[in-house]
């Protein structure tokens, strides 16, 4: 019932976001829109409605991902230095490929996002201080190192204007044409749920895994995979949702636990809600202008990650 309970605030959320935005919509008028009201319902609106709940399902399961397979409650796409990865990826595409069509950014993306999280992964390997704060801080620092290359080939090269847009994240840009990318993150969320079992092992360590005959290289390396390319398809066709998955997979495991199978469909419900709520009050929160909604994540998000590490300094206290 919790999750049938999730899923009907999700579509009620959906409604709201539909029917919200500059140009007059509302539910009662469906049969007889103008022109003008069809376009941006059918090109503008149903489009970012449907994004925010692929993006904010993908970006929560893959930080759900991320921490079973480090075993660290504060690993994410945002903690382990992947998003910055992936605009790095971008980045290079604009440079060296200037009119690059939108598929060849997200090829560029996804492979810069796979290094960048395997090198994260070889680093945590090879530490042997595993302090539960500690290691989510390498992969931030990664993260800027990353970034600050990025921001000086930006420089270096006049793409500081056109690399902006996918430093934050908005849905505002979404349309009709550019969002049918995230169709990807589709196959890519059933593959966790297919093999969260499997995940859910791994997340034991080598020697479990292996006594109950599961590879653990190959499905450490296939869930590294997935959470790459779904934050590489997110940050292409969106732009940068901080801390999304490190709160949402924290906030669920609270109550069901560290198993994937029965964890990840209420990740995925909850980290959609959480988007759509954040994106519905950056548009009226300055109404009929909207702040990025990057920018309203972060601020919630970097909250609840303090807290967070407070709470488990306490903890070892």
């Amino acid at each position: 019932m919790k999750l049938l309970t999730m899923t009907l605030v999700l579509i009620v959320l959906s409604i709201i976001s539909i029917f919200t935005g500059v140009v007059d919509l509302s539910i009662h008028q469906l049969h007889r829109l103008d022109e003008n009201q069809l376009n941006v319902l059918l090109n503008s609106r149903l489009p970012r409605t449907l994004s925010i709940i692929l993006a904010g399902s993908a970006l929560s399961v893959a930080g759900l991902l991320m921490q079973q397979l480090t075993r660290n409650k504060f690993v994410s796409p945002t903690t382990a230095g992947t998003m910055d990865f992936a605009k790095l990826g971008i980045l290079i595409t604009m440079i060296f490929f200037t009119d690059a069509p939108l598929l060849l950014k997200l090829l560029m993306s996804i492979i810069t996002a796979i290094i960048g999280t395997f090198s994260f992964m070889w680093i945590v390997r090879r530490i042997k201080y595993k302090d539960a704060i500690f290691i989510p801080l390498v992969g931030l620092m990664l993260g800027n190192i990353v970034s600050s290359i990025a921001t000086f080939m930006a420089l270096r090269f006049n793409a500081v204007q056109s690399i902006s847009n996918f430093f934050v994240g908005d849905f505002s840009m979404i349309t009709k044409g550019r969002y049918e990318v995230l169709v990807i993150i589709v196959p890519m969320l059933i593959l966790v749920y297919i093999f969260a079992h499997h995940f859910t092992i791994v997340g034991m360590g080598e020697h479990f895994s292996k006594n109950l005959g599961i590879s653990y290289e190959k499905m450490m390396n296939l869930g590294v995979i997935i959470a790459a390319i779904v934050s590489a398809t997110v940050v292409v066709t969106v732009g940068v949702l901080p801390f999304l998955g490190l709160i949402i997979p924290n906030i669920v495991s609270l109550y069901f636990g560290d198993h994937l199978e029965k964890a990840v469909p209420y990740t995925a419900v909850l980290g959609a809600i959480m988007v759509m709520v954040a994106d519905i009050f950056s548009r009226i929160i300055i109404f009929p202008y909207e702040i990025p909604i990057g920018l309203t994540l972060g601020i919630f998000g970097s909250i609840v990650f303090m807290i967070l590490l407070l709470k488990r300094r306490k903890a070892y206290a």
